[in-house]
């Protein structure tokens, strides 16, 4: 299958499934971790017309999700309301480009959304799932929701005891979003 993973900087999900022979790619807006030649470094929305059989969203989910909606009515130091505002618009619409791609298989992966996002994305739909890294042999502690489309729902392969919640306890620094945008 041609696969496009939208949103991956690290090639993790794009080098499972070059490793099973798929033409798998990854887009985003940084260069990827791995300096592989199948990344494209870019607007991912500019190539969901390229003939995809599989596309993997990892949209940034700073603004959509419940863990940062409190600032939609208390903007952080530096900032504004309009701010962040503007900056949910723009997470919604490019989770709602991602959603309605004319592309067989999709999978758009958030964490829980709060109701303002839910209201902007086109087409919004209830997640087909949600997952923990846990439940696929990682110890991290990290609900992922999955909306699906052309795919089934994943099904648990290695659950892990001693569990951490490592993600959520990162301290503030220069690569804080970075690191907690990995998906294990």
């Amino acid at each position: 299958m041609r696969v496009l993973i939208a949103c991956e900087f690290s090639g993790t999900v794009r080098r499972a499934f070059t490793a099973r022979g798929h033409d798998a790619w990854s887009c985003d807006l940084l260069p990827a971790e791995d300096r592989s030649n199948r990344h494209i470094v870019g607007d991912a929305r500019d190539l969901l017309n390229d003939g995809w059989d599989l596309a993997i969203c990892h949209p940034p989910c700073t603004r959509l999700c419940n863990s940062g909606v409190r600032w939609l009515t208390k903007a952080p130091p530096d900032r504004t309301l309009a701010d962040m505002w503007a900056e949910l618009e723009t997470g919604a619409a490019l989770f709602s480009a991602f959603w309605n791609a004319a592309i067989p298989r999709i999978a758009v992966e958030n964490p829980v959304m709060h109701k303002h996002a839910k209201a902007l994305i086109e087409g919004y739909e209830p997640p087909a799932q949600s997952v923990q890294p846990w439940q696929y042999g990682h110890g991290e502690v990290k609900r992922t929701c999955l909306w699906l489309r052309g795919l089934p729902v994943l099904t648990p392969t290695d659950l892990v005891e001693g569990r951490e919640a490592r993600v959520h306890r990162m301290p503030p620094g220069p690569n804080r979003g970075k690191e907690r945008s990995r998906f294990f």
